[in-house]
């Protein structure tokens, strides 16, 4: 159920970063929440390893939020230099 968790809130967090970074991105609002997805499992992950969260326990809303930013950034930037 854990990570069914981290995927809601990660749906959640593509959301809310698509609406803090306003724009045009290359893949849209689908590529968005994905992204939003990824940066909830990675932000479980790494706040598991630096010990921030105890085994089992997911990211906060607030942690994914941040790393669907990132991940939108870094996206960003990658498929801007293709397009160009």
């Amino acid at each position: 159920m854990g990570i069914i968790w981290t995927i809601i809130i990660g749906f959640l967090a593509g959301i809310v970063a698509k609406f803090l970074m306003p724009g045009r991105d290359p893949g849209g609002f689908i590529i968005t929440t994905l992204l939003g997805i990824i940066g909830a499992v990675v932000a479980t992950y790494l706040g598991q390893a630096v010990g921030w969260y105890r085994a089992g326990e997911g990211a906060g809303f607030i942690g994914a939020v941040v790393g669907a930013v990132i991940l939108l950034a870094i996206y960003r930037a990658v498929a801007g230099r293709r397009a160009v």
